[in-house]
């Protein structure tokens, strides 16, 4: 916002109103400092380190949303989160009708977030950037083929992402061939995101603002949780993360992310009150920690949920 702007809209509220909104954002960054905090002392026995985490909150509360961060603009490795990139870009591409909507698509966009299916994924990456694997490719192809495959990139760069690099396929074994080439020898060009820009993308999709309502919606029917049904596998989607820190009555929208050396989470939780919270948490270096990334988000929403 421009200084001046933000002059004018300071000076036509009354003190009580400057101070009224200067001390409900502080004390969601200072809520947010203090759980970081006390979950790193908890979990000192591991060494879990400040730098392994990465946190932001945006709280929306009678149509006036708040936010605060730590480390929330930092890049991190993401996971399967990156998939919530994919089925936004899917999207835009269908509405601009670069992308045909067919059966077959969207299978493949249900199973990747729902399921968080990388074989999937791979179809739809495929679909937006017109790429496929294969084997390695001579220079000039390579690069035409790189061009094409960072086209999603260019799409939310133009957005005013920061932070985002999407542009890999998620891989188990892999990648091989033209995919290993792309990635680079030392793993340079890896799928990136910060916690800030997941958390924006989310909150788009939450308040139906990205592309369009309906297709929000759509996307919204992806990310339905239930946490408080049987689990099927207690590492799942809605059972595994912040699902854990969920007291009954609570709704989750949510797309995880996991490997052996990251576990991260981009939620959004709404309480019976009505009160939304998007709540993105990744953690570095403790994958084998279920309980670390529930307990930081008890920590929060605990405090959310009661706050006036």
């Amino acid at each position: 916002m421009p200084r001046s702007v933000l002059r004018n809209l300071l000076l036509s509220m009354g003190s009580a109103a400057i101070l009224a909104f200067a001390a409900h954002a502080a004390s969601l960054q200072q809520a947010l400092d203090q759980a970081v905090a006390d979950t790193v002392l908890e979990f000192a026995p591991t060494q879990l380190k400040p730098e392994q985490l990465a946190v932001t909150v945006r709280v929306i509360r009678n149509g006036q949303e708040e936010k605060a961060g730590f480390r929330g603009n930092v890049p991190i490795y993401p996971a399967s989160v990156i998939k919530l990139f994919y089925l936004v870009a899917a999207h835009r591409w269908m509405e601009d009708q670069k992308l045909k909507d067919t059966p077959e698509l969207r299978r493949a966009m249900h199973d990747m977030i729902v399921d968080s299916s990388n074989d999937a994924t791979h179809y739809v990456l495929d679909a937006l950037t017109e790429t496929v694997s294969g084997p390695e490719l001579p220079s000039a192809e390579m690069a035409l083929w790189a061009e094409n495959r960072n086209s999603v990139n260019r799409f939310f760069a133009h957005q005013g992402f920061q932070g985002v690099n999407a542009n890999q396929k998620p891989w188990g074994d892999g990648p091989y061939g033209r995919d290993r080439q792309f990635v680079g020898e030392t793993f340079t060009n890896r799928n990136m995101l910060t916690t800030e820009s997941t958390a924006r993308l989310l909150s788009e999709i939450v308040s139906g603002k990205s592309i369009t309502e309906k297709r929000s919606g759509e996307m919204m029917d992806l990310l339905l949780r239930d946490p408080f049904s049987k689990p099927q596998d207690p590492d799942d989607q809605a059972h595994g993360f912040t699902g854990i820190a969920l007291k009954p009555g609570a709704k989750l929208w949510s797309k995880a992310g996991w490997t052996s050396t990251t576990r991260h989470d981009a939620a959004c939780v709404e309480f019976p009150g009505g009160t939304q919270v998007i709540l993105v948490i990744f953690t570095v270096g403790h994958a084998k920690e279920r309980s670390l990334l529930p307990a930081l988000a008890s920590r929060l929403l605990n405090g959310l949920e009661n706050a006036p």
